[in-house]
């Protein structure tokens, strides 16, 4: 079977996965992944689908309004939704399973609201390439029964990627997003304040041009703070070009010290501590 062919499988395996979950909510982002649920949804079910995007802090503003644009591109009805993780201390704490208080938050409203209003199911964009890595999230997926058609039809991020190009979305080349907490260091606790200078860090060097980017947010043991970019090679010679204008203008948005990190973009960079602790030691 050539790649095509494979390709072409696992989109008609989405389409059925989709129609025979019949109406359904869309848990959508208007990242890559949800994006694309949400297209075929609205392809396969009509109005029978809805995209609900949640809103938090934790939410880049530009987010939301993509989110809102992408959504009337598509064709497909959405709503906003006010979400209250930042109410939860177990969340607040940031400990390595924070991302599962997050998503209780989100799936249990968008459960509640799939049945006070009829829909059969609730979607969410999570892919073959999501399970690797350490993914708390989705335990809330399965206690509330959320489905991921993208998984089970066996799609991969590239093949997403594919599929949404062929299908005129925008997000087709988008970056990889993730909620803003993400940046702060586990055992950090999550502060609006914090969030909000993340968010704007960002805002600035994705308008210098940056696209493939993490602003890591650190506290050091005196209080200060410690911005970490990491980027990609074109993001640092964009950066090392005017790091003098760069650095004065996050400073100006309360960090102490700005720094480049050599290693670069990766997703998860702060999962790395968490395998190094779960590493076995090994003995001189």
């Amino acid at each position: 079977m050539t790649t095509e062919v494979a390709l072409e499988t696992k989109f008609s395996r989405l389409q059925t996965i989709i129609r025979e979950a019949g109406p359904s909510i869309v848990a959508f982002s208007g990242g890559v992944d949800s994006t694309f649920v949400a297209a075929v949804a609205h392809d396969v079910l009509g109005d029978k689908a809805l995209a609900i995007t949640g809103v938090s802090p934790s939410v880049p503003a530009s987010e939301v309004e993509e989110a809102r644009a992408l959504a009337e591109q598509i064709g497909i009805a959405h709503e906003l939704i006010d979400t209250r993780e930042m109410d939860d201390p177990d969340y607040v704490k940031n400990n390595p399973d924070r991302c599962f208080h997050c998503k209780d938050e989100l799936y249990g409203r968008l459960a509640q609201i799939a049945g006070e209003r009829g829909f059969a199911t609730v979607l969410d964009g999570c892919n073959l390439d999501d399970t690797g890595d350490s993914r708390p999230g989705r335990r809330a997926a399965a206690q509330h029964a959320v489905r991921s058609p993208l998984l089970e039809a066996g799609l991969t991020k590239a093949e997403i990627r594919e599929l949404s190009r062929e299908r005129g979305l925008p997000t087709w080349d988008k970056p990889a997003m993730a909620c803003l907490s993400s940046r702060i260091p586990y055992g950090t606790p999550v502060t609006v304040e914090a969030l909000s200078s993340v968010e704007q860090a960002e805002g600035y060097l994705r308008s210098l041009g940056i696209r493939q980017l993490r602003v890591r947010h650190h506290v050091l043991p005196s209080g200060d703070s410690v911005a970490r970019i990491e980027t990609d090679d074109a993001g640092m010679d964009a950066l090392l070009a005017d790091r003098q204008a760069i650095s004065e203008r996050l400073k100006a948005l309360g960090y102490m010290h700005v720094t480049l990190d050599l290693a670069g973009y990766r997703t998860g960079s702060l999962n790395e501590a968490l395998k190094k602790t779960r590493a076995p030691s090994r003995s001189s």
